[in-house]
């Protein structure tokens, strides 16, 4: 689940092999992608903040994707009010792509929408964002699923998928079209991945127990890694985020732990989480940068009254093929 946005100032100690933000950033909920040698971020902002880099450590403010909602917001969620939540960039067949989330906060009242883009590059006279409308709605009362936090991972034989979730009945993945404009329909194809267990009895409108949000598959080898983050964001000094990681050979599932627990039961290993410098961490994206994977996510600061912040480290495998972030 998600709020508005929290001011930062960002810094990560080169001493522990972390790269350092060293500019104020704004940030919640990132995503990385590099374009020609820049690198951008996008992340959780009223219209879908977004920075530039070409070092990974001075970071300038672009303009948001959108100046305003789109207009199917305001028909399908009358009730949005806000961020636009939880983007997703990936470059697929020539084109850049941005999943992104319009919610109503603490319920499933929610939308998964897409845009579309030439170039990344503002000063490109081809970058124009096209928004392409929504591709996946989750209603109270018909759903038990909340279709926010997307993240689109295209498989081995070059079908494109979906994966999303926060809280409710776990992280769900779905075949889209060959577009990414909807759902594959002939037939729907629809898996529960990950997800942790709640009264089946809690009010609908009630997350519950089941603190499980922010689904990103990774393909490395012969694995999809999936990753998902656990327990309470948004929270400041009381959060308690954490970052948990399963993995299959199949991107449908099922994701299988270190100790061999199924996610879509309540498995997953926890890779990072809360220490002294951080009440918690979570909402993880990876990117692969010249051979280097790399994991981005947002942190609440404890010696900064619980800001988030930016957080960019490198992800090493062991020996038996699981991640873990390189301190």
């Amino acid at each position: 689940m998600k709020k508005l946005l929290f001011a930062l100032l960002v810094f990560i100690s080169p001493a522990y092999n972390a790269i350092a933000q060293q500019r104020s950033v704004t940030v919640h909920d990132p995503v990385i992608i590099r374009q020609d040698g820049t690198y951008y971020v996008f992340c959780t902002g009223n219209g879908i903040s977004v920075f530039s880099s070409t070092d990974l450590v001075n970071w300038k403010a672009e303009t948001p994707v959108f100046a305003a909602p789109p207009e199917w917001v305001k028909k399908e969620l009358p009730q949005f009010r806000g961020s636009m939540w939880a983007p997703d960039i990936s470059f697929y067949k020539g084109n850049y792509y941005l999943f992104y989330s319009v919610s109503a906060f603490g319920r499933n009242t929610s939308c998964i929408g897409l845009a579309m883009n030439k170039t990344l590059n503002p000063s490109n006279p081809d970058f124009q964002w096209t928004d392409m409308g929504c591709v996946i709605q989750s209603i109270p009362g018909r759903d038990n699923w909340n279709a926010i936090d997307p993240n689109l991972i295209v498989d081995e034989n070059g079908t494109p998928w979906l994966n999303f979730g926060s809280f409710w009945g776990g992280m769900k993945l779905v075949k889209l079209k060959d577009d990414l404009r909807g759902i594959y329909t002939d037939p729907q194809e629809w898996y529960t991945i990950a997800r942790r267990f709640r009264d089946p009895f809690t009010d609908d409108r009630n997350a519950g127990a089941a603190q499980i949000e922010a689904p990103f598959i990774y393909r490395k080898g012969n694995y999809y890694y999936l990753f998902v983050s656990w327990d309470k964001c948004c929270s400041g000094v009381n959060s308690t985020y954490k970052i948990a990681v399963g993995r299959s050979q199949k991107v449908t599932g099922p994701y299988f732990d270190r100790d061999s627990l199924d996610m879509a039961r309540g498995g997953g290993s926890v890779i990072a989480m809360g220490d002294s410098l951080w009440a918690g961490v979570g909402h993880q994206a990876v990117a692969n940068f010249d051979g280097t994977d790399y994991m981005v996510y947002h942190g609440y600061d404890l010696k900064d009254n619980g800001r988030s912040k930016l957080i960019i480290k490198k992800l090493g495998w062991d020996s038996k093929g699981w991640p873990y972030v390189i301190n």
